[in-house]
């Protein structure tokens, strides 16, 4: 198969395509750019400089990848966008390069859909198997896990992380850390217990389940501090892979975290 361009699409001889590529009548492609085969670029798309796009992705109408960030600092610095194979961009998404400030990449993981209107600022990291529902706004430097769910109209802070298999409800404003396995929403973001529908999903076992459901009741429940919650949680449950992951999450965080719903102040 050869590529397929629209005659009023204007695609630049630098650019790299693949095989089996499809654009869009009025989309541009500007120089610098890879895409990889079977990617079907809808109408009025724009593909900018420094941007990667691996192959079978689908970008539907009016997405802008790869614009400079915005960012004050940004002084036309090399750096880029890089999105995984099998990703779903709907109508008028918006994806900024990275900066110098950051290691200069803004990616989209393997397998991730992302709803119309979502922006995803400089320097953002957004892992494989995530959605983000319509208008999802991350600000920069924003890390998302794998397996994630974030519903709509969600502004993340800058600096926040979301931990893998999180879900966030809609309409939640995120200024805080997300612990993985949990389920958080409301403005601003409160923790709700694990994200048990999502964790069934992915072939969690009762066994893990229960594991996690007793850690999150010691350190966002029952104890006065993360700290005293964590230890609490080694000396009394099996150091399983997830809850090692769960507590490497809160002892890295730098924002801090999500406090339960039932606690009055953040943790």
């Amino acid at each position: 198969m050869t590529v397929e361009i629209h005659p009023t699409a204007i695609v630049s001889n630098k650019a790299k395509l693949g095989v089996n590529v499809k654009v869009g009548p009025f989309s541009i492609i500007e120089d610098n750019v890879e895409i990889g085969d079977n990617t079907e670029i809808s109408s009025n798309v724009k593909i900018k400089n420094f941007t990667t796009i691996g192959g079978n992705c689908k970008i539907f109408e009016g997405a802008i990848i790869g614009n400079i960030p915005q960012h004050l600092g940004f002084e036309g610095e090399e750096s880029f966008v890089k999105i995984g194979n099998n990703v779903t961009i709907r109508e008028y998404c918006t994806i900024h390069r990275g900066t110098k400030f950051d290691d200069g990449i803004t990616q989209i993981g393997d397998n991730t859909y992302l709803m119309a209107y979502v922006h995803i600022a400089h320097d953002c990291k957004v892992g494989h198997d995530t959605i983000l529902a319509n208008n999802v706004t991350l600000a920069g430097h924003v890390k998302i896990g794998n397996y994630v769910f974030v519903g709509g109209l969600t502004p993340i802070h800058q600096f926040c992380r979301i931990g893998d298999y999180a879900m966030v409800g809609g309409a939640s404003a995120v200024d805080k850390d997300i612990p993985p396995f949990t389920r958080a929403s409301k403005n601003h973001a409160r923790l709700y217990g694990l994200n048990l529908v999502g964790l069934k999903r992915r072939g969690f076992t009762n066994e893990q389940i229960r594991i996690l459901k007793e850690a999150y009741k010691i350190i966002f429940i029952k104890s006065s501090t993360l700290e005293e919650g964590i230890k609490t949680v080694l000396e009394t449950l099996p150091q399983t892979e997830e809850i090692n992951q769960l507590i490497e999450f809160i002892k890295t965080s730098k924002r801090g975290i999500t406090p339960d719903a039932t606690k009055k102040k953040s943790l």
